[in-house]
């Protein structure tokens, strides 16, 4: 088949600047073919080679006592005793979503399903985290129902439940959406699977399901930005299917447990380059494949696009040879394809044969390795202005403001739409703060959440990043558990424009600051940049998935408040209303600094209301909202009034950091009070639970008012 002339507009539209071709020209002395050109390409964008973000995401903590295994695999692993890991990853899907949002979703979460399964270990939990442009924008709504059903259909029929995350709306996603999708699995902890091949001459064995042309350049489309022609890109959108994972996911840990697994590595982004490129280059070693006895579901497929396929459902693997027999078996058992597709050779080349002819002859470890790696120009945010005064508005109707909002209303009809309960292990569902599951056959739990606050980054980048780690950590403590490490998904713009790059700079700054403090380290993770729309960026999103452990269901904290009980907040309020909800649901203004996170408060405060969980019945987080939507949400849950004392919007409304809510009796409000003296740790009672109205000084609703506005708001946004 005549191939295509490598041309410079080819060469643009294969996304690579022409110092990056030169760069191309230089490692291989010679003009490439175009399959090699795609395979460059390939390694070479943003989303497979981070070469815009590495040199600022190795200064993220990565290691302590409980990391087993760190950045740079298929997901992070953590040790959580008795010989049990936790393997975990964030991921975005953020480009294929916003083009076609069913199939984009589901994929993103097909997608890391297999990072974690790669490594060995069983899917327990999933979460995602969510960002939609305004509801009143016209495609808001089909992007919500098409997202939240691609999740769904696809967590459901694997069987993964779906125990937490996030959804917010503002005008910067409008041309651009975030799906960032969050799994963990268990595993043994001496049984972890990596993709480094090792040995002269074993089989690469292609597995799963076959090679299509969907999602054909979805690396490369993931690492530009959207413009009018954003509808001739839908073919570069894989299309999931979920009952296959689910075979592939019972073969892959019955091949390992047969021992016949070398190294493993799913087909992601760049589909079988990038695992095939990125296996022997973790081993030292070089890689041929013959594409004539790779699987194919359509006739007449090129190297060039059976090479940077994103079909779904696909492993690569390196195998024992004189398991194969064994190995085949397997896969036939569960209906999926098997097939040896080339060998790992002494030499430092990646060969990729078509027939009789040479596709691509290129120096392995120089595509993986010698990536370009830039120190971009970046610009600090500057400070914000002071802020503008807050006009008086009556407390009651301020919290009507924003559970009438679908960034503040209940969520149920989203996660209503997602299987919490499939596995039976789920003890704390969506809606109510981290999502926990019970550790299967022991009496430990993991707790999982996710958390950013996209205004307060935008704002005061540093603080907007230790925020979004403080406020995950926050969230495992007040459900009882220890937090352990988290995975980063690092949404932002364009990272060639010096303030984009700032904000990145400063909000990895922030990240890598309070994992030190809160001895919370980074064990994997994700960078999406790019994503604008005709030159206008989204906020800066840098997601942060956490996870914690409980060593006894005993230890989880997830009581409701009870009729007569006390309302304390545990740590300082100033009433910071800069870049707070308040600001931007009742006011529509975005201004002012972002709240300053004092990492030390964090950890004395959070580690003291794990010391006294004894104490109280019900505990929550104060962050978005402030104590006036916290305390309604903790009061509704339970079907019970409340009553605080003071009117004051800082009070009820500012964004403080480092506070909890916590619900107990006189006795034990007293006790908390006393131990909170000695450990240097502010605690005041702000009101009680109970009565069928909410009450802020003066001013008050039914409850039931407040309920069903609360639980209509977010489907008559988008519905």
């Amino acid at each position: 088949m005549d191939e295509p002339k490598i041309t410079p507009e080819l060469i643009a539209a294969h996304g690579m600047k022409p110092d990056e071709y030169q760069r191309l020209l230089a490692i291989i002395g010679r003009v490439p073919t175009f399959t090699e050109l795609g395979i460059f390409s390939a390694m070479w964008n943003e989303h497979c080679s981070y070469k815009s973000s590495k040199k600022w995401l190795r200064t993220l903590p990565t290691t302590g006592p409980q990391v087993i295994c760190g950045p740079g695999e298929n997901a992070g692993v953590v040790d959580i005793g008795d010989g049990q890991a936790v393997v975990f990853k964030m991921e975005s899907h953020n480009h294929p979503s916003y083009i076609e949002p069913h199939q984009g979703a589901a994929t993103g979460v097909g997608g890391i399903l297999r990072d974690v399964f790669t490594m060995g270990a069983r899917p327990i939990a999933a979460m995602n985290a969510l960002s939609f442009g305004e509801p009143s924008h016209p495609k808001t709504a089909h992007l919500v129902k098409g997202v939240v059903e691609g999740v769904g259909s696809y967590g459901n029929a694997f069987g993964v439940p779906t125990v937490g995350g996030e959804v917010r709306f503002h005008r910067s996603y409008n041309g651009n959406c975030l799906v960032n999708a969050f799994a963990a699995g268990l595993a043994d902890a001496d049984k972890i699977f990596y993709s480094a091949a090792s040995g002269v001459g074993m089989p690469v064995v292609y597995l799963g399901a076959k090679t299509g042309r969907d999602g054909v350049g979805g690396a490369t489309m993931a690492s530009a930005e959207f413009d009018d022609t954003i509808e001739e890109k839908r073919p570069t959108v894989q299309v999931g299917d979920p009952f296959t994972e689910k075979r592939l996911l019972e073969a892959c840990l019955e091949l390992m447990a047969s021992g016949a697994v070398i190294s493993i590595q799913d087909m992601g982004a760049a589909g079988l380059t990038c695992s095939a490129v990125e296996m022997g280059d973790k081993g030292d070693l070089g890689i041929r494949l013959d594409l004539d006895r790779v699987p194919c579901r359509e006739t007449g497929m090129t190297a060039y696009e059976m090479m940077l396929s994103e079909s779904q459902e696909r492993m690569l693997m390196v195998l024992k040879p004189e398991k194969e027999a064994e190995a085949k078996a397997i896969f036939d058992k569960w209906d999926l394809d098997f097939a040896i597709v080339g060998e790992t050779i002494p030499e430092d080349r990646f060969l990729v044969l078509q027939g009789n002819t040479v596709m691509a002859d290129l120096p392995l470890k120089a595509l993986a390795g010698n990536a370009p790696e830039y120190d971009r120009p970046w610009i600090e945010t500057p400070a914000a202005a002071p802020m503008e005064p807050v006009p008086h508005i009556d407390p009651v109707d301020a919290l009507k403001a924003l559970i009438g909002s679908p960034n503040y209303a209940s969520k149920a009809w989203v996660w209503q739409q997602y299987d919490s309960q499939v596995m039976a292990d789920t003890v704390r569902a969506p809606g109510l703060g981290a999502g926990v599951v019970r550790v299967h056959g022991t009496p430990k739990a993991l707790a999982f959440t996710s958390d950013v606050t996209p205004r307060y980054v935008k704002a005061n980048p540093f603080e907007g990043g230790k925020q979004a780690v403080a406020e995950a950590w926050r969230n495992l403590v007040a459900c009882g558990a220890t937090p352990l490490a988290a995975t980063d998904n690092l949404n932002f713009g364009n990272p060639e424009k010096p303030e984009i790059m700032g904000q990145m700079v400063g909000a990895i700054k922030g990240i890598g600051a309070a994992c030190i403090a809160l001895e919370l380290p980074i064990v994997s993770g994700n960078v999406s940049l790019y994503n604008e729309t005709d030159g206008t960026g989204i906020l800066p999103t840098p997601t942060i998935g956490a996870v914690g452990l409980l060593h006894s269901l005993d230890d989880l904290i997830a009581g409701a408040p009870k009729a007569g009980e006390i309302a304390l907040v545990i740590g300082e309020t100033v009433g910071h209303l800069g870049q707070s909800a308040l600001l931007a649901e009742v006011f529509h203004r975005e201004d002012g600094d972002a709240p300053h996170v004092d990492l030390a408060a964090e950890k004395r405060n959070g580690d003291f209301l794990l010391a006294q969980r004894h104490l109280f019945t019900a505990a929550t987080d104060l962050s978005d909202g402030g104590l006036a939507l916290a305390a309604f949400e903790m009061a509704e849950g339970a079907g019970i009034g409340l009553t605080l004392d003071s009117a004051d919007t800082g009070f009820l409304f500012g964004e403080d950091q480092a506070r909890y809510l916590v619900s107990c009796s006189f006795d034990q409000a007293e006790a908390l009070i006393a131990a909170a003296g000695h450990a240097g740790v502010p605690a005041h009672a702000v009101g009680r639970f109970g009565g069928h109205a909410v009450r802020f000084g003066g001013s008050e609703a039914a409850l039931a008012e407040l309920s069903a506005l609360y639980h209509s708001a977010f489907e008559r946004a988008v519905g």
